[in-house]
């Protein structure tokens, strides 16, 4: 299976995470303007990649404290496959 192609602001939230792994949701949506960040990664993660949230309780952002914020990351492999996070067939693990 190839990886799919990436385009739009899927794309951009995908180069950004890369780039500046764990990146906090607050710069995605306030310093590159992706409005609905948290739904971007839901569209990757739905085509197959791996990218792991990890929620910090509290973090200062521009000053202000913030609470529950995302971080994005890649997971290792970054795309196994469509399904993999939901544990669906399709990796190639033939039983």
């Amino acid at each position: 299976m190839k990886t799919p192609q990436v385009t739009g602001q899927c794309a951009e939230v995908l180069t950004l995470i890369r780039q500046h792994q764990p990146v906090l949701s607050f710069v995605l949506t306030a310093d590159h303007a992706i409005p609905e960040a948290a739904a971007r990664v839901h569209d990757l993660r739905s085509m197959g990649f791996n990218i792991v949230t990890r929620i910090a309780g509290k973090v200062i952002f521009r000053g202000c404290t913030r609470r529950n914020a995302a971080f994005y990351s890649m997971g290792s492999p970054e795309w196994p496959y469509p399904g993999f996070l939901d544990g669906e067939e399709g990796g190639g693990n033939a039983e």
